[in-house]
Parts: C-alpha cells; structure tokens; sequence
C-alpha cells in the first residue's frame, strides 16, 4: 500500500510540479489536497481558447483576441491574414452576435465573417520578414524571382513603352497612357464608367 501511495505522489509531481512532501504528510493532508479526479476534472474544464494555435469556430472566441489564417465561408479553408507576422481583432462579442462578427483585418478595413467559420488565435510567426533585406541580386535568384526588365528600355516590337527618342513612353503617339506588353492599361484598367450627361 505504501509503495502504491509513493508511486502515485511521484506521478503527481512530475504531472502536475506539486512540491515535494512524504508519504505521510501527503496521507494526513488528504482531505486538504485535491485528489486525482478532481485535477483531471479541472484539466478538462480550461478554456481552450486561451491557447495559442488553437484553431476553432469564431463562435467560440472571445472580444480582443488576436486570430489568423480566417475562413470567409464555413468549410472552406483559411482565405484571410495569412502573412508572415499578421493577426486580425474580433470587435463584436461573437455570443451576442445573431450570424456576423465583425473583425478588424491588419489592413485596418472592418468586415463581417459568419459565426460558423474557423480561425486559429494568436499571431502568425516570422514578423520579422518584411524588414529583411536581400544582399545581392543572385539571393533574389534563389527565391525564384526572375528579371524585370522595364519596357521603355525595349524595342516598339517588344512592348508598347518601347523605341523612340530618349526616355518616351509615347512611341511615335503623345499622350499614351502606361500600359502592359499586351496593350491594357496598367494603372486602373479599362473606364467602364458610364459618361455623365451634362445638363
């Protein structure tokens, strides 16, 4: 009985750090010390979502916290903040809400995602990322990112931007906007605007 008693305080300490005692103070504070059920119980009950990398519906969350890898629509996947060292912020107390929370993306813009969509809590890793800087041009190589040579540098069959005198995007025509090798404007696209009519 006394070896299964010994036994047992030790799991306990390595399990839960209880501070060492013998054998027999833990007999005679028994009924002071909570027993092993009573530990497994509490161990249950925390609350998960104060855990980091927990991922779950926005349901369960609470207001403030910091969350990451967004789905827009149940079941679909994680769609929003997923960059090195971004995190968004719940704004609405997901309970009281009747379907949306609102939620703060890191571009500072405010949406509406249903309840039913997961998240994971915390911030994602490597926030140091966008600081870094490449020393050379061949590390940009290794990462896979090829050339850009600018099309005012080429020749007219090349790309729009080309030949002409000096540095001229017009090519021959003034007044041409900036454009892409394939002819579309690059700046805001084509206008699809209707025209106002002027009374």
């Amino acid at each position: 009985m006394a070896l299964m008693l010994r036994a047992r305080s030790s799991l306990l300490r390595s399990i839960f750090q209880i501070p060492s005692r013998s054998v027999s103070s833990i007999s005679a504070a028994e009924s002071n010390s909570m027993t092993l059920k009573d530990m497994m119980a509490q161990m249950l009950t925390q609350d998960l979502s104060s855990f980091a990398g927990s991922c779950m519906p926005l349901a369960n969350m609470r207001i403030g916290m910091q969350i990451h890898n967004i789905e827009m629509r149940p079941g679909q996947g994680g769609k929003l903040v997923r960059a090195a060292g971004t995190s968004a912020k719940i704004l609405t107390e997901p309970n009281r809400s009747v379907r949306y929370v609102e939620i703060k993306l890191p571009s500072g813009v405010k949406t509406l995602i249903d309840k039913r969509c997961r998240a994971t809590i915390g911030q994602v890793s490597n926030p140091g990322h966008g600081m870094k800087k490449l020393r050379k041009a061949g590390q940009s190589r290794w990462l896979g990112r090829r050339p850009v040579v600018r099309g005012v540098a080429m020749n007219p069959i090349d790309h729009p931007h080309g030949g002409g005198e000096g540095k001229s995007k017009s090519s021959g025509s003034h007044g041409r906007v900036s454009q892409t090798p394939w002819g579309k404007p690059t700046k805001c696209g084509y206008k699809t605007a209707r025209a106002r009519r002027k009374i």
